[in-house]
């Protein structure tokens, strides 16, 4: 982990946002130090403050003008980062989220496997042994940019991205995996497919996941995946 908190490059966004540029690097390190840096500035900005948003290595800021000046804000972004330290990452949830593997619903499995030199049983093995930190939200209602997956598995996006993807696909982009929590386009690298609602209305935040928590995927077999309410149509019927 970074020894010394970050110092915030700014950058402003907007009249009334501003970009703070924490890390040069995506890694999972950053984290403790992100979520630290949110709680300090949510307690320092108050009622000024209209939304944070984090991602791998910035905070989106956005505050209100009518209640603190552009001048006042950076004061008390300084302020927030003296004498920071790191969260313990014990302040996230973890989340076991089963999965189902297989060709039918992760047509990219045969791919992972030939590219990474492993068997798909190896690639299921190694995908899902590995605890992953949830490092932003975006992209659609409740999709969550997790990371990072081991150099074995990484993959590049699909050059040509699929117009439909069923709701609980599992995919790798890069070094990042990720759950699609709504039917979407997309051009992530599918293995599977998980019965879990990520996006909800009727919860707190209507995500599941949040930045700052930490997910593991469990393999299920194709009958406990329909048990748990999963549709186990083919990917070609969802096109």
């Amino acid at each position: 982990m970074t020894a010394r908190a970050p110092v915030p490059q700014l950058e402003v966004a907007g009249i009334d946002s501003l970009i703070l540029r924490l890390f040069d690097r995506i890694e999972e390190s950053n984290m403790p130090w992100m979520l630290a840096a949110s709680q300090r500035l949510r307690s320092s900005f108050g009622d000024a403050l209209i939304d944070l948003v984090p991602s791998y290595t910035t905070l989106l800021l956005h505050y209100d003008l009518e209640r603190i000046t552009a001048l006042g804000a950076r004061q008390l972004i300084a302020a927030a980062f003296a004498d920071l330290q790191p969260a313990t990452t014990a302040g996230g949830r973890c989340h076991n989220l089963p999965t189902w593997y297989d060709r039918s619903v992760g047509p990219e499995l045969p791919l992972l496997a030939q590219r990474s030199g492993l068997s798909e049983a190896e690639v299921i093995r190694r995908h899902s042994s590995h605890e992953y930190q949830v490092f932003a939200l975006g992209f659609a209602p409740g999709f969550a940019f997790m990371g990072l997956v081991e150099e074995a598995l990484a993959t590049p996006r699909l050059s040509t991205p699929r117009k439909r993807i069923a709701p609980g696909s599992v995919g790798i982009a890069e070094r990042q995996t990720a759950v699609y929590p709504v039917v979407s386009p997309g051009g992530w690298n599918l293995l599977g497919r998980s019965p879990a609602k990520l996006f909800d209305r009727n919860i707190d935040g209507y995500s599941l996941l949040q930045p700052g928590d930490r997910v593991r995927f469990e393999p299920i077999d194709r009958a406990e995946f329909i048990r748990l309410g999963g549709d186990d149509s083919p990917l070609e019927m969802t096109q």
